[in-house]
């Protein structure tokens, strides 16, 4: 999305060239194939622990950090793949975004009307408050220490970025 809106910010008249239906699909592919990569990885890490005690996850959906919490293993190896994938995706993916908005406020402070400036600003803001919010949650949830894991508080985190930041973000009908 932060993409989509540089390309329509900065470069308006060129959008239905740089954003063709074959870059959007090569971008999908993307982000499918870093997604498999990352769950196959641990989803391998899990079966290698063992559970003895309650199989039921007491949390909104079964995510790595409860399953970790219910095992009687060592899970510090876990622990260690968890965040250094963690830290790649979401730190590479955050700069991304970054770079992103920095080229399209530079362009917005380039436009000479205030009205345009506003109006670019407008189109915007949601998208930039939902990726900040998104964003936020992730690094409170995946990239802190497992001495601070608490599963109720991240029940509530987790329902707010897989329900409500999704809801915030306005789609794109076309």
């Amino acid at each position: 999305m932060a993409s989509d809106c540089y390309v329509a910010i900065c470069n308006p008249l060129l959008y239905k060239v740089t954003m063709s239906r074959q870059l959007c699909k090569e971008l999908v592919a993307g982000v499918y194939a870093v997604g498999m990569v990352d769950s196959m990885i641990h989803t391998c890490c899990t079966f290698r622990l063992s559970f003895c005690s309650s199989n039921i996850v007491n949390h909104f959906f079964c995510d790595v950090l409860p399953l970790l919490a219910l095992s009687c293993s060592e899970t510090r190896i876990n622990e260690i793949v968890l965040f250094a994938f963690m830290c790649y995706i979401t730190v590479s993916s955050f700069v991304t975004v970054l770079l992103s908005y920095a080229y399209i406020i530079s362009a917005i402070l380039q436009i000479l009307s205030v009205e345009g400036q506003r109006k670019a600003f407008s189109t915007c803001t949601f998208h930039l408050t939902s990726v900040v919010l998104s964003f936020c949650t992730l690094f409170f949830t995946y990239l802190r220490p497992t001495s601070s894991y608490s599963m109720d508080r991240d029940k509530v985190t987790s329902v707010f970025y897989t329900l409500v930041i999704p809801m915030l973000t306005p789609s794109s009908t076309a």
